[in-house]
């Protein structure tokens, strides 16, 4: 591989590591053209997006029914006065092409870091958010699980090795959305790193003239698939 490219490659990666991990800004967000519009907040606090499944909290149930749809399970840990959390929701649920990948290939679940409503766990547990989230050493917020698609690959592992991923925090919109897609295609399975599996799509997206860095920041999806 010539010089040019490996430093080119490098950059992007490092680049990419760095805003992987931004800290939360305290500007306003600005509204963009085409955003769907800000939800409302839940008698506990926590941001209500309609689309996010209605369970009875069996994860065993949910993640049977999210394996039957032929999408994935995921988990969203937030809690009330979360800034994260607000950003979160207030920008990149707010993008239409996010909330549709979602939307359609994953089941999403909103669990409270210190709520009292009854979870049974995959191994059969009964007990509570709160609890769950102790056990699954959940201890920020927003924290977003991401779990394998049979009961039979949990069975009574704990949550961190029944996990497939797991986003602690905030991340920009373009992380946040390939973070899904990378879930999604599998792509954990041959590259378990996913900074690097990133780098080689923002090179990809590079190829084609996007500013990489530019997307890097941005609060909105700059490209097109």
């Amino acid at each position: 591989m010539r010089k040019e490219n490996i430093v080119r490659k490098f950059s992007l990666v490092k680049l990419l590591l760095i805003s992987a991990f931004l800290i939360f800004s305290a500007a306003p967000v600005l509204a963009n053209e085409g955003q769907l519009p800000k939800v409302g907040v839940s008698e506990d606090g926590l941001h209500v997006q309609k689309w996010f499944h209605d369970s009875f909290l069996d994860l065993r149930e949910d993640l049977a029914e999210a394996k039957a749809k032929g999408k994935r399970l995921v988990i969203m840990w937030e809690q009330k006065g979360c800034p994260y959390c607000k950003r979160t929701h207030e920008v990149n649920l707010r993008i239409p092409r996010i909330v549709k990948f979602i939307t359609d290939n994953f089941v999403v679940i909103q669990l409270n870091l210190w709520g009292d409503k009854e979870v049974t766990d995959f191994d059969g547990e009964v007990t509570t958010e709160k609890k769950l989230s102790q056990k699954w050493a959940v201890r920020f917020t927003p924290t977003i699980q991401f779990f394998a698609e049979d009961l039979k690959d949990i069975g009574k592992k704990d949550s961190r090795t029944a996990e497939v991923m797991r986003i602690p925090g905030y991340f920009k919109p373009f992380h946040f959305y390939f973070l899904f897609k990378y879930v999604k295609s599998n792509a954990y399975k041959t590259e378990p790193n996913f900074q690097r599996w990133l780098g080689e799509e923002g090179d990809k997206l590079a190829a084609k003239g996007l500013d990489i860095q530019k997307q890097l920041w941005a609060d909105e999806l700059l490209f097109e698939e």
